[in-house]
């Protein structure tokens, strides 16, 4: 097989991926990693019309020189396209210091004799440091997944290869001069060892690019676009997972339950954009009064539901009182002086042989003796502690700095009207 043809055959590859990742950014406007890999591939291509002109240049400088830098670019572009994928800026600073190193070392390499080691290690270094950064890209985004780790290895697969080119030109031999390459062992081999590389990184990238669209749609599908947080859907699926996790460690399990009071009067009074905002609001606070690993979710209107794994009733209890004495303290802007949010709350522990229905029919029930008997407080699921109602009393000034006391008192909500 001859290194012309090979060649060809690299084209054709380095299309049809160039193509492929055209496909995936637009199909999927927020891949804009899969646009800078497209093109990558595509500016690659570029260096083969290139490599086929060289046989028949008197002068081959200006052609060797044009397929060092545009592959050098297409490896930049590709540097980018997966530091932008991966969340990470992409390493600016690395890429100028190459690039800057490349073009200085241009007179150096053609200082040298053609097909000496010496010369064919300058001209692979810029891209083996290409490839370096790449593989530190990969490794500073922290994800570790089978995927992620088998793009890093292939990766570090291909810069090696480029040190061990000048090895394997100095062993098998190579042209004497630039012109007379293609027709040589060595570039055989070495566009074989090209077209390898190419398609295992390709395809390992877009088998990445495929996992994270399907998870973001996933993520998409279960999570409320108004709050931010999970919709009932997403509830439900994250919320069996941890009670069957529960039942398997026999670690407690809680449930809180919340309601916005008055939350149609909201509506009525200020219009449904404020009534968004305090959906928003109330939502972030969930959010921010439990640690990650809880699940927060917006069931639906303005009811929502906070899953604790390993708390105790008591403890949930003590979430609830937090966040419902930090709800009832803000002020929102958008509302008048004489408005405030408050919110009512249920919470229930898991018992033996509960499922998920069970759990949110008990913690339901509480929530409804909250709204039932005033509103603004937190009820406990009956047959599991005494309920103990929540007295109105003036909020003590350093309230900010108690968000976790559970004796701290409350203002008591003035009426929407």
């Amino acid at each position: 097989m001859t290194a012309a043809f090979v060649l060809a055959i690299n084209m054709f590859i380095a299309g049809i991926f160039a193509l492929a990742f055209g496909v995936v950014a637009a199909m999927n406007r927020t891949a804009q990693g899969a646009r800078w890999l497209a093109i990558g591939y595509a500016t690659g291509i570029v260096t083969i019309p290139l490599e086929f002109l060289l046989p028949w240049q008197t002068d081959p400088a200006p052609v060797v020189i044009g397929t060092f830098l545009v592959y050098l670019l297409a490896l930049t572009f590709c540097l980018i396209g997966i530091a932008r994928h991966y969340g990470t800026a992409p390493p600016w600073r690395t890429m100028a210091a190459i690039w800057m190193a490349s073009v200085l070392a241009i007179p150096v390499i053609f200082m040298l004799t053609y097909g000496s080691p010496a010369r064919g290690l300058l001209y692979q270094l810029p891209y083996f440091a290409m490839h370096a950064a790449v593989g530190l890209v990969i490794y500073r985004s922290k994800r570790r997944q089978p995927l992620d780790l088998l793009l890093f290895t292939l990766n570090g697969v291909a810069a090696s290869l480029h040190l061990l080119k000048p090895l394997i030109a100095w062993t098998i031999g190579t042209a004497t001069e630039p012109q007379g390459y293609l027709a040589t062992t060595y570039a055989a081999v070495s566009q074989s060892m090209a077209a390898v590389t190419l398609v295992a990184l390709a395809l390992v990238l877009l088998l990445v690019m495929m996992r994270d669209t399907t998870a973001e749609m996933a993520a998409r599908s279960e999570t409320d676009a108004l709050s931010g947080i999970l919709n009932r859907r997403g509830f439900d699926l994250h919320a069996e997972r941890m009670l069957a996790h529960a039942r398997r460690t026999n670690e407690p399990l809680t449930l809180v339950t919340a309601d916005i009071d008055h939350f149609k009067s909201i509506n009525d009074r200020f219009g449904h954009a404020v009534g968004d905002q305090v959906i928003a609001h109330v939502a972030a606070l969930l959010r921010q009064s439990v640690s990650d690993e809880a699940i927060v979710s917006r069931l639906g209107g303005e009811e929502f539901a906070v899953l604790l794994a390993g708390a105790s009733l008591a403890a949930g209890r003590r979430i609830a009182e937090t966040a419902r004495e930090r709800l009832a303290a803000d002020r929102l802007a958008q509302l008048d002086g004489d408005c405030m949010v408050t919110v009512s709350f249920g919470v229930a522990q898991m018992t033996q042989g509960d499922t998920l229905f069970d759990l949110s029919r008990r913690a339901d029930a509480a929530l409804y003796r909250a709204k039932s008997g005033g509103r603004n407080r937190v009820s406990l699921a009956l047959g599991e502690a005494r309920e103990t109602p929540t007295p109105p009393a003036e909020r003590p000034p350093e309230f900010a700095e108690r968000q976790h006391a559970y004796a701290a008192t409350q203002v008591s909500p003035l009426p929407i009207r």
